[in-house]
């Protein structure tokens, strides 16, 4: 039973949409009416408030880092702390609070992958910032980062369960960019090349 109140918290924790909020304290537009109409820290840039954005992106990536740190903390075993991690990360992509309709998941994503080893989450963010600054593309750098999190693990030797989680986000991340990857694919992706 204990277990399921553990997902349950770690659900409604990852349900929280920071760029929501945020935006709603800094007066700006909901970030579902803007942009991409993610209401995510890239989206939320869009409105031109850089604080907004650097806010929502550390609220995102806490919601991975507490959870799957509390679980850690407590001792959980090693599978609840992968199941956490991935209750976490639905919990943002289909939150309860805004009609199931989230974000796509590569700040809390990330937030997660730095408590699974600190080492593979600096990694897996010199790769997504590397990819961005070469390219211009948050989602191309997120896609990438994403994809090749589980192959960072198993280089660094993460336990097996948190390895399967890994995964299993990495699939989730690459599922909610499908969109994105047709414009990519198409030449019409939105970047930062030019000024916005």
């Amino acid at each position: 039973m204990m277990n399921v109140i553990y997902l349950l918290f770690s659900y409604l924790i990852g349900a929280i949409s920071f760029g929501i909020v945020v935006s709603h304290i800094f007066s700006l537009p909901d970030p579902r009416t803007i942009g991409s109409k993610n209401p995510g820290a890239t989206n939320v840039l869009r409105s031109g408030k850089k604080l907004a954005a650097l806010l929502t992106l550390l609220g995102d990536a806490l919601k991975g880092a507490i959870t799957v740190g509390l679980a850690q903390y407590y001792e959980l075993s090693s599978l609840m702390v992968g199941l956490i991690a991935i209750a976490t990360l639905i919990g943002h992509v289909f939150p309860i609070y805004y009609g199931f309709k989230g974000g796509k998941g590569v700040a809390t994503a990330a937030g997660i992958l730095f408590m699974f080893s600190w080492v593979m989450g600096l990694t897996a963010l010199g790769i997504w910032l590397g990819v961005f600054f070469i390219w211009r593309y948050s989602s191309l750098a997120a896609i990438i980062a994403g994809s090749l999190s589980p192959v960072i693990g198993f280089f660094y030797g993460i336990d097996f369960y948190e390895l399967i989680a890994s995964s299993m986000i990495a699939l989730i991340l690459i599922l909610r960019h499908m969109e994105n990857i047709k414009r990519l694919i198409d030449g019409t992706e939105s970047g930062f090349k030019d000024k916005k």
